[in-house]
């Protein structure tokens, strides 16, 4: 089964919101912007560029399990680069498999230099289950005869 629809769906249902940090800042700063908005990852700007991401698990890895500390460690230090970036028409099976191949949870959107939003493996799977939930649907009516068709 084909799974329909693009990454451009998916931000217009989730919202573009898309939170940043800069390389300069600490790995400390991040995870306590991580924490208060309540996601795992963030995408790296500098220059009104994207260089990279920064997850829960950059920190857990590369700060706590390598006896470091998140104040005294920048993000630059542990960001994952290049940043693999996604355009807003990259359909929902592309990204997956993107992001199966690469073992990346979080894909920034970019159009023309432009950072629109950030996908995580979550709202893939979350699109995923909605439009299989509306066949579902339209194929019970289509079976009782409450279809339009």
């Amino acid at each position: 089964m084909e799974i329909q629809g693009t990454v451009h769906d998916i931000l217009q249902s989730k919202g573009g919101v898309v939170r940043t940090t800069r390389p300069q800042a600490t790995v400390y700063e991040a995870i306590g912007l991580m924490g208060e908005h309540n996601i795992g990852a963030l995408v790296v700007v500098e220059n009104n560029e994207v260089v990279g991401v920064i997850t829960e698990r950059d920190y857990s890895r590369k700060v706590v399990l390598q006896g470091r500390t998140s104040r005294d460690t920048l993000v630059d230090e542990i960001l994952s680069r290049p940043a693999i970036a996604v355009g807003p028409e990259e359909s929902i099976e592309g990204c997956m498999k993107i992001m199966t191949s690469r073992r990346i949870r979080h894909l920034p959107v970019v159009d023309r230099g432009t950072l629109l939003g950030i996908v995580s493996m979550g709202d893939l799977v979350n699109w995923v289950i909605q439009t299989q939930r509306h066949t579902i649907l339209q194929l019970q009516g289509y079976i009782s005869g409450e279809y339009p068709g």
